[in-house]
């Protein structure tokens, strides 16, 4: 445990790194940037939209927001929750905007990008049923037991970027993870089969 938070705390170093030389103007910090938090940023944009193209397009205009905004980063602040806040915003805007709802369409998840399912969770069943029960959760549960338990943010962290208190943040968390128990339970074979583990 001790190992991956101190991964965590020298990923954010060198992210803050590169932010300060980004504010700077170094295209190449921007690069560096683009390379860690893209992957991630799409794969949260991909779940909070369930439609992978409207979630490319959100992540050029996350990352032109990133610019935009760049002034506003406070060293040593962590880079990666700021970034998430900033997703989570241009993906609000453009649901206002557009004044519906993204709604999960059946046969869509196998468009969705291959990012990992909770640990807590994925002995339960197989990635596509986890996938199906995920996509029955209401939508702050979900996002708050992906932003913990996928991309791996504090509840403190979480709370600061949906607008909630910590302690919130966790029990939404905590109601998600029994949610996906009991969902995956009462799709289990009774004899206890094996799941396919992909």
């Amino acid at each position: 445990m001790g190992s991956i938070v101190s991964e965590a705390t020298g990923r954010d170093s060198e992210l803050s790194a590169c932010m300060i030389a980004y504010q700077r103007g170094e295209l190449s910090a921007f690069e560096q940037l683009y390379s860690e938090l893209a992957p991630k940023l799409r794969g949260y944009l991909s779940w909070l939209t369930w439609n992978p193209m409207l979630a490319e397009d959100l992540l050029q205009e996350t990352f032109l927001q990133i610019h935009r905004s760049r002034r506003t980063y406070v060293p040593p602040r962590p880079v990666q929750p700021w970034a998430f806040a900033i997703a989570r915003h241009v993906f609000l805007m453009e649901r206002r905007a557009s004044a519906r709802r993204a709604k999960f369409e059946t046969g869509q998840l196998e468009q969705l990008p291959e990012i990992p399912v909770p640990p807590a969770i994925e002995q339960l069943g197989t990635r596509a049923a986890i996938c199906n029960a995920l996509a029955r959760l209401g939508d702050d549960r979900r996002e708050a037991v992906l932003l913990h338990h996928v991309w791996g943010f504090s509840f403190g962290e979480i709370g600061a970027m949906l607008g909630i208190r910590e302690g919130t943040a966790k029990l939404r968390a905590y109601r998600a993870i029994n949610a996906l128990r009991d969902m995956l339970s009462s799709e289990t074979p009774s004899g206890g089969g094996s799941h396919d583990s992909r």
